[in-house]
């Protein structure tokens, strides 16, 4: 059995929020009592549609926003939340953000950029740091990486931005990765080159990932495990092949089958998804408890949905697919 290197327990986060004329406050359960752990070397997937928790679980890992429950266990020591714990979970555990441009400062240049880690960690001197960095580029295949440590990032492609942004991921060599969407917002002809990339530098260094994303393609090409997550809860866990070839789970159907195939002849064939509204109303009121209108009883809503009944309770105890 691999090593655990992360353990998530129990973790739950809410927000609060008001309507557009502030009268009124509704809770958000942006997560709701996840468990699961991660191996050395392993890669990790958290996938799901918008909304349904994944990069609130990244913050909270790193501390950037504190749980309402549960807690977080980084190589056998819990994270407290105080600024040792945090320093310590924040330089062996960095993140990779969805959007490049958005997750650096477009006034530095790319060597300031990769640097700024070490600077916060006071590692080495300026002679270091500079080959740390000049080493940190060239290993994510930035060339010539003289030249492109001296450009600033409105100079450089998506891809190439992406690729800054993993080197300063790198530089303070952590032991996870928590990657979100990191290839969602480049160009089709360049993600697969950006996926062997992250690929080959986790097995290189060893590093584990936690993958964050909606694509189930790049899930199973990069992945090792995944988590179906949806509404702030976990649906299903398993290694990727048995989820993704062997869904157990109504929701684990839908996200396969909404999955496009490149084929014009699909132009004009109906998509048949194995979820319809009726289940996902029920999931909503089963994971939620409020999502039906005040006035809309619950019987009137799900009238002659015996099966359906039978379905909320399994969702309801969590034992679907176990």
């Amino acid at each position: 059995m691999l090593d655990e290197i992360l353990r998530v327990e129990g973790l739950s986060k809410q927000f609060s929020k008001k309507n557009m004329f502030g009268s009124k406050t509704s809770v958000v359960k942006a997560v709701e009592d996840v468990s699961f752990s991660l191996h050395n070397n392993e890669v990790l997937v958290i996938a799901g549609e918008s909304g349904s928790g994944k990069t609130t679980i990244a913050k909270l890992i790193l501390g950037a926003i504190t749980p309402d429950s549960g807690k977080v266990i980084f190589q056998g020591e819990e994270i407290k939340y105080d600024s040792k714990s945090l320093m310590k979970i924040r330089m062996h555990c960095q993140m990779v953000h969805q959007d490049p441009y958005d997750s650096i400062n477009p006034r530095m240049k790319v060597k300031d950029i990769v640097s700024e880690p070490l600077e916060i960690h006071n590692i080495g001197d300026g002679l270091e740091r500079e080959k740390i960095v000049l080493d940190a580029l060239r290993e994510v295949k930035l060339e010539p990486h003289v030249e492109i440590a001296n450009k600033y990032p409105h100079m450089l492609s998506g891809g190439q931005r992406q690729r800054v942004v993993l080197a300063r991921a790198l530089v303070l060599r952590p032991k996870i990765i928590i990657a979100d969407e990191p290839v969602s917002m480049l160009d089709v002809s360049i993600r697969a080159e950006v996926l062997d990339l992250m690929k080959n530098i986790q097995k290189k260094n060893n590093i584990s990932f936690i993958y964050i994303t909606h694509d189930l393609a790049t899930a199973r090409y990069f992945g090792q495990r995944i988590i179906i997550l949806y509404l702030g809860k976990i649906m299903e866990f398993g290694s990727i092949d048995r989820v993704l070839l062997e869904p157990r789970h109504p929701y684990t159907q839908a996200l396969i089958d909404a999955i496009s195939e490149p084929d014009p002849n699909n132009l004009y064939k109906k998509k048949i998804i194995r979820i319809n509204d009726k289940i996902q109303r029920l999931f909503n009121l089963v994971l939620r408890k409020k999502c039906l209108p005040q006035n809309e009883p619950v019987e009137d809503a799900f009238k002659d949905l015996s099966v359906y009944g039978i379905i909320a309770q399994i969702v309801a105890n969590g034992k679907w697919g176990k």
